[in-house]
Protein backbone atom coordinates (compact mmCIF):
# COMPACT_ATOMS: atom_id res chain seq x y z
CA UNK A 1 0.00 0.00 0.00
CA UNK A 2 2.76 2.50 0.85
CA UNK A 3 4.64 1.36 -2.65
CA UNK A 4 1.30 2.65 -4.49
CA UNK A 5 0.94 5.67 -2.18
CA UNK A 6 4.66 6.47 -3.38
CA UNK A 7 4.52 5.99 -6.52
CA UNK A 8 0.69 8.47 -7.05
CA UNK A 9 2.81 10.84 -5.03
CA UNK A 10 5.58 10.58 -7.84
CA UNK A 11 3.01 10.74 -10.35
CA UNK A 12 1.66 14.43 -9.02
CA UNK A 13 4.83 15.66 -9.01
CA UNK A 14 5.27 14.71 -12.56
CA UNK A 15 2.16 16.04 -13.82
CA UNK A 16 2.58 19.37 -11.84
CA UNK A 17 6.18 19.85 -14.06
CA UNK A 18 4.82 18.43 -16.99
CA UNK A 19 1.89 21.31 -17.10
CA UNK A 20 4.58 24.25 -16.27
CA UNK A 21 6.56 22.70 -19.40
CA UNK A 22 4.02 21.62 -21.76
CA UNK A 23 4.06 23.87 -24.93
CA UNK A 24 0.19 22.68 -26.01
CA UNK A 25 -2.49 23.79 -24.26
CA UNK A 26 -4.73 21.06 -24.77
CA UNK A 27 -1.90 18.95 -23.07
CA UNK A 28 -1.49 20.90 -20.25
CA UNK A 29 -5.39 20.52 -19.92
CA UNK A 30 -5.49 16.83 -20.35
CA UNK A 31 -2.13 16.49 -17.79
CA UNK A 32 -4.43 18.56 -15.54
CA UNK A 33 -7.45 16.41 -15.62
CA UNK A 34 -5.05 13.30 -14.48
CA UNK A 35 -3.22 15.44 -12.23
CA UNK A 36 -7.17 16.21 -10.51
CA UNK A 37 -8.40 12.16 -10.73
CA UNK A 38 -5.02 11.14 -8.85
CA UNK A 39 -5.42 13.47 -6.38
CA UNK A 40 -8.72 12.22 -5.75
CA UNK A 41 -7.37 8.97 -5.67
CA UNK A 42 -5.09 9.96 -2.56
CA UNK A 43 -8.01 11.50 -0.98
CA UNK A 44 -9.76 8.49 -0.83
CA UNK A 45 -6.43 6.30 0.40
CA UNK A 46 -6.15 9.07 3.16
CA UNK A 47 -9.89 8.26 4.42
CA UNK A 48 -11.21 11.60 2.87
CA UNK A 49 -13.79 10.76 0.63
CA UNK A 50 -15.86 14.25 0.89
CA UNK A 51 -12.71 16.06 -0.22
CA UNK A 52 -12.15 12.84 -3.04
CA UNK A 53 -15.62 13.97 -4.56
CA UNK A 54 -15.04 17.40 -4.77
CA UNK A 55 -11.53 16.87 -5.73
CA UNK A 56 -13.15 14.52 -8.71
CA UNK A 57 -15.70 16.85 -9.31
CA UNK A 58 -14.58 20.58 -9.25
CA UNK A 59 -10.96 19.46 -10.00
CA UNK A 60 -11.67 17.09 -12.96
CA UNK A 61 -14.81 18.05 -14.08
CA UNK A 62 -16.15 21.80 -13.74
CA UNK A 63 -12.36 23.22 -14.08
CA UNK A 64 -11.80 20.82 -16.89
CA UNK A 65 -14.98 21.85 -18.90
CA UNK A 66 -14.24 25.34 -18.31
CA UNK A 67 -10.76 24.98 -20.00
CA UNK A 68 -12.15 23.11 -22.61
CA UNK A 69 -14.50 25.77 -23.49
CA UNK A 70 -11.68 28.59 -23.17
CA UNK A 71 -9.17 26.68 -25.43
CA UNK A 72 -12.34 26.33 -28.28
CA UNK A 73 -13.77 30.14 -27.42
CA UNK A 74 -9.92 31.33 -28.37
CA UNK A 75 -9.50 28.81 -31.17
CA UNK A 76 -6.76 25.92 -29.89
CA UNK A 77 -8.50 23.08 -30.07
CA UNK A 78 -7.46 20.92 -33.74
CA UNK A 79 -10.31 20.86 -35.14
CA UNK A 80 -11.18 24.37 -35.35
CA UNK A 81 -7.84 24.63 -37.20
CA UNK A 82 -9.31 22.37 -39.94
CA UNK A 83 -12.74 24.83 -40.50
CA UNK A 84 -10.12 27.70 -41.31
CA UNK A 85 -10.50 29.24 -45.16
CA UNK A 86 -7.74 27.52 -47.24
CA UNK A 87 -6.77 31.00 -49.20
CA UNK A 88 -5.71 32.19 -45.73
CA UNK A 89 -3.58 29.39 -45.02
CA UNK A 90 -1.82 29.93 -48.34
CA UNK A 91 -1.27 33.68 -47.08
CA UNK A 92 -0.17 32.65 -43.64
CA UNK A 93 2.29 30.74 -45.13
CA UNK A 94 3.46 33.26 -47.78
Amino acid sequence: MILIEWLLLIFLIVCALAVSISKNLLNSVIIFMSYSLVMAVIWVLLRSPDLAITEAAVGAGVTSILFFLALRKIGQLGHEKENEDPQSQDEIKK
